[in-house]
C-alpha cells in the first residue's frame, strides 16, 4: 500500500489489515561518472515497493536527502545536517504514528554512517516518547551485504561499485552511463580533511566492472527477502 498512491478511505481500510509500515530514506548524491545522483533513493524505494506487493504493509513517501559527509563537495551531492534528518524523521515518524502506524522500519539507501547514526538517535528519541512504537532502522548496504554472500566478489564494495551498478543495471539500464573504473578512497585514518574530493576523486568505492544486471536482480530479491524477515521481526517483537 504506497500511501502518496492511496484516498483517505484507502487508508482507513489499509488500518484493518496493518500497523506497520515502511518509511524509505535515500540520498541525493554522487554515485561515480556512470549512476544517477538518485541511486540510494531508487534503491529503497524499490525494495519497499517489491515487498509491499507481496504482503499488507504501508510504504510512505520516500524521503530523498541524506547526511553526505564524504561527499558533500563531489558535483551534484545535496546534503543537509544531521540535526535536520533528526528532526525530520522524528516529524514523519510522529505523523505516521498519529494516523494509527506503530510498526516502523526505517530502511535507509544510504549507508553514510553520520547519516545512519542521525537515523538511530532519532529512533531512539522516539521509542521513548511513544511507548507503544515499535521501531528498526537498517540499511539496503546491510541487508545487500549480508544477503548476498557469493554474489559480491569486491572486497569492501560500499559506493558506485559492484553492488549498486548491479542493481541500477536491473532496475534502470537506461540511467547507467558506462561502467567506471575500480576505486577506492585514500582517506587518512582519524584525520579530518577539508578537501575529500582530493582523496576520492572519482567518487566510487569498490569495482563497477564486476556489476552485471544478473546480480542486481539476485541481489535485490535477496533484499526483499531479508527485509521482509525484519518486518516479521519487528511485528512479533515484545520487550515484555
Amino acid at each position: 500500500m504506497i500511501i502518496e498512491e492511496m484516498s483517505m478511505h484507502e487508508f482507513y481500510n489499509g488500518l484493518q489489515k496493518t500497523r506497520t509500515v515502511l518509511l524509505p530514506i535515500g540520498a541525493t548524491e554522487e554515485h561515480g561518472p556512470h549512476l544517477p545522483l538518485g541511486t540510494d533513493t531508487f534503491q529503497a524505494v524499490d525494495v519497499c515497493r517489491r515487498l509491499a506487493m507481496r504482503r499488507s504493509i504501508f510504504v510512505a513517501p520516500s524521503i530523498p536527502y541524506g547526511v553526505c559527509r564524504s561527499t558533500f563537495d563531489h558535483p551534484g551531492t545535496l546534503s543537509i545536517k544531521t540535526e535536520t534528518l533528526k528532526n525530520l524523521i522524528s516529524d514523519v515518524v510522529f505523523a505516521l504514528y498519529r494516523q494509527g502506524l506503530r510498526n516502523m522500519v526505517v530502511l535507509s539507501g544510504h549507508a553514510g554512517r553520520t547519516h545512519n547514526a542521525a537515523l538511530i538517535d532519532a529512533g531512539e528519541y522516539l521509542i521513548q516518547r511513544l511507548e507503544d512504537l515499535k521501531m528498526a532502522v537498517v540499511t539496503e548496504y546491510d541487508l545487500a551485504k549480508g544477503s548476498g554472500a557469493g554474489l559480491v566478489e569486491t572486497v569492501n564494495d560500499s559506493h558506485a561499485g559492484e553492488i549498486e551498478t548491479s542493481r541500477m543495471m536491473a532496475t534502470r539500464p537506461e540511467w547507467v552511463k558506462g561502467v567506471a573504473a575500480p576505486e577506492f578512497p585514500r582517506f587518512p585514518s582519524h584525520i579530518l580533511v577539508r578537501d575529500k574530493q582530493r582523496f576520492w576523486p572519482g567518487g566510487v568505492w569498490g569495482n563497477p566492472q564486476k556489476a552485471t544486471a544478473a546480480k542486481g536482480r539476485k541481489i535485490e530479491t535477496l533484499v526483499v527477502d531479508a527485509l521482509d524477515q525484519l518486518v516479521q521481526e519487528l511485528e512479533d517483537f515484545s520487550e515484555n
